[in-house]
């Protein structure tokens, strides 16, 4: 038997969330079963968590979309027990048992190993939106970074909070986007010399051009807020998009990408190719500041995430929460 945050939907059409005893043969089909030490709350598990179900496909369901733990048993040649291990992507806690208990079962493919370096807790600390905020410095290096500062927008969230570290340690300028004032020392604490406020670029876009201001961008938002900032693109610069918070719609013109080149990156961390995942776990490990990765953290028990699940989706949520499902 062991712990595990269950979310079931009851008759009133409303899902309901609590942690139950439940024993392994229930766990789904897959190659690998992992002891699970920690896992993390992101923007999906508080739609899984919440009363309307969100994202998830059956139920009885297991939330949680990324974990790092050991393995315990397996049939695949590449893992052995005791060896160290993170997953995130594939759909986990979404439409497959995810990170919010004590055991998990999973395919071996979706697995990527420890890197050395990285202890179980900090790379739950890091999570989907660290591992989704290296993706996109990866993609800005890959196609090149012009003078100015970074732009990271949503700053103070998990992606932006990461995002400004590992550009910070790599000696980029970066200017983080906040709509809370009080966030400022921490957003400078995480390596960010300007603090933008999320009210300079919320204005509806009147021209499709402005001044040149940033040398990258790595943005958490998406919308109007995107729109804006492809405006002020230098030329030749580029964006990674990684996320929807403000929406799916751009109202924006070609006249960014025609007049100035400015590329728009795209940043899927859901099915990345396993070189691709190894990569940049590995890059996690030795770029991003592990004194600062410390700031970041609000630790959190299977017991704390009914609430923790409405604080994220209202914006409450600041840096990472790293779930200890064994505390």
């Amino acid at each position: 038997m062991f712990n595990a945050m269950i979310v079931e939907k009851g008759e009133d059409g409303k899902t309901h969330a609590a942690v139950q005893q439940i024993d392994t043969d229930r766990l789904p089909a897959g190659e690998v079963t992992v002891a699970v030490d920690f896992s993390t709350v992101n923007y999906k598990d508080g739609l899984c968590i919440g009363p309307g179900g969100g994202l998830v496909r059956t139920y009885p369901h297991v939330p949680g979309i990324d974990f790092a733990g050991t393995v315990e048993a397996s049939d695949d040649d590449r893992y052995k027990a005791g060896d160290k291990v993170v997953l995130t992507g594939w759909r986990v806690g979404e439409a497959h048992w995810g990170g919010y208990a004590q055991k998990a079962r999973v395919k071996a493919d979706w697995l990527v190993p420890l890197p050395e370096g990285l202890t179980t807790r900090q790379a739950m600390a890091v999570g989907t939106a660290g591992f989704t905020a290296m993706l996109a410095v990866m993609a800005l290096e890959d196609h090149g970074i012009t003078a100015g500062p970074v732009l990271v927008t949503g700053a103070s969230g998990g992606v932006g909070s990461v995002a400004t570290a590992i550009l910070s340690k790599l000696g980029h300028r970066v200017a983080a986007v906040t709509g809370r004032p009080e966030g400022a020392d921490y957003l400078r604490d995480l390596g960010a010399t300007e603090i933008v406020a999320r009210g300079e670029l919320a204005e509806t876009v009147k021209k499709p051009l402005e001044a040149e201001r940033w040398g990258g961008c790595i943005d958490a938002v998406g919308g109007a807020m995107l729109a804006r900032v492809l405006g002020q693109m230098e030329y030749g610069a580029s964006v990674a998009a990684v996320g929807l918070a403000g929406g799916a719609n751009l109202p924006a013109t070609v006249i960014p990408f025609l007049l100035r080149g400015v590329n728009l990156l795209g940043i899927d961390s859901v099915m990345q190719p396993y070189d691709n995942r190894v990569r940049a776990w590995s890059r996690i490990a030795t770029d991003l500041p592990m004194d600062k990765l410390e700031a970041m953290i609000t630790p959190a028990t299977l017991s704390d995430l009914p609430r923790l699940g409405a604080e994220i989706l209202q914006g409450q949520v600041r840096g990472r929460v790293v779930v200890d499902v064994n505390g």
